[in-house]
């Protein structure tokens, strides 16, 4: 990955380009953006600007033996570290044992993935990724080492608020007191997540959304989409390239969280409006939400968060309908058909309720808790929610 090959954040990249040719590399550097704005692509250009010997005014020269490992990933003063899961108990897993399938992916999709994707390039199913203590242990190992090639080394943390306590601690004590000619690209989605220390002892980058235009031409250049999807896809994508994939591309999950979301709110909407001569459809409704809890809570705990990401989008889409701000709303014709009917039960009163009551079923699937009762806990929450 070059600059050039980095969607838009031109001014992100002139900043960057500037600390290496003025010698004044900050040794930490938090880099936080949301999943599909560039900052792992960003960061990885980053890296190889760092260690290219033939540097251009814009980007690396391309030619150089640096740059012929990096086209590879393979050059030796620039480790990685990633989330990672541990598919048997037999020894100490590390990031060196999933390397191969890291640069496949980071290879193939330019550095623009998403946390669900890794996971499952790993063959994860249902376990949650981490970067375990015995990280920690090799990030030192690493670093002990003399740079062999380049000027200095560069350690890439990608998403570090997936460490665990002891490699957070330790990760910590190299920011205090850093080997020479260090830097830390530490690649965050969650900067609040990480230890307060961590983000104090760091240099902050906040890296925006891809402007529209620039997510527009990426999209006609990479993708086969026709124009009025490129178009739409531009529009609702937040500013995410991932998004605008998703949006592109025909994706049945998505389909299946739609058909999910709207069998809960008929059911929900079913009960909450009862009256005594319906109470066999309450009972039948009932009795699905039960199932539908149930059934939710067999699908893996990634694809559970991954749907309640998705009810908070298009409960918020729905409540901009109900606004009648229907320029603001970022909906496909499929969800835009369904929440043209369901917006009107989402409103003032109740949306802030929506989405803190999504956004902590969320945090609980995270946090491991049993997911038949958070689900079937949500559908009784939504049920009052319906009701104001």
């Amino acid at each position: 990955m070059y600059f050039r090959d980095v969607i838009g954040q031109d001014m992100l990249k002139r900043q960057f380009i500037k600390t290496v040719n003025d010698g004044q590399l900050p040794h930490a550097q938090l880099i936080t953006g949301t999943s599909g704005s560039g900052s792992l692509p960003l960061a990885i250009a980053y890296a190889r600007y760092i260690a290219c010997t033939d540097k251009g005014k814009d980007d690396a020269c391309g030619h150089c033996a640096a740059c012929k490992q990096f086209d590879k990933l393979v050059h030796p003063d620039t480790h990685f570290v990633f989330p990672i899961f541990k598919p048997n108990s037999n020894k100490k897993w590390v990031c060196d044992d999933f390397l191969p399938q890291w640069r496949n992916l980071m290879l193939e999709e330019a550095g623009y993935f998403s946390y669900q994707q890794w996971m499952s390039s790993i063959k994860a199913d249902n376990s949650q990724g981490m970067i375990y203590a015995e990280e920690s242990d090799e990030i030192i190992r690493k670093l002990n080492f003399k740079a062999y090639e380049s000027t200095h080394k560069v350690m890439i943390i990608w998403l570090p608020e997936k460490m665990n306590e002891t490699c957070s601690n330790k990760l910590l004590k190299l920011l205090e007191e850093p080997p020479t000619r260090t830097v830390f690209l530490l690649v965050t989605e969650h900067s609040d997540a990480l230890l307060a220390t961590i983000r104090s002892r760091t240099q902050l980058i906040r890296v925006k959304g891809i402007d529209t235009e620039d997510l527009t031409k990426a999209l006609r250049s990479r993708t086969s989409f026709d124009e009025q999807t490129v178009i739409d896809a531009s529009r609702m994508a937040g500013g995410s390239y991932l998004k605008a994939l998703e949006y592109g591309q025909t994706n049945e999950e998505q389909a299946w969280f739609l058909q999910q979301f709207i069998r809960c709110m008929r059911g929900v909407y079913t009960i909450a409006n009862f009256t005594p001569d319906k109470k066999l459809e309450k009972q039948r409704s009932l009795k699905d939400l039960k199932l539908w809890a149930e059934e939710m809570a067999k699908i893996g705990r990634e694809k559970e968060k991954h749907y309640l990401s998705y009810a908070q989008r298009l409960v918020r889409e729905s409540f901009i309908l109900n606004l009648k701000q229907e320029e603001l709303s970022y909906l496909n014709k499929a969800e835009r058909a369904f929440s043209e009917r369901f917006s009107p039960f989402i409103n003032h009163n109740n949306i802030m309720a929506f989405m803190n009551e999504l956004e902590l079923a969320e945090r609980h699937i995270e946090g491991n808790v049993n997911a038949r009762l958070v689900f079937f806990d949500l559908v009784l929450q939504s049920i009052l929610l319906f009701k104001r």
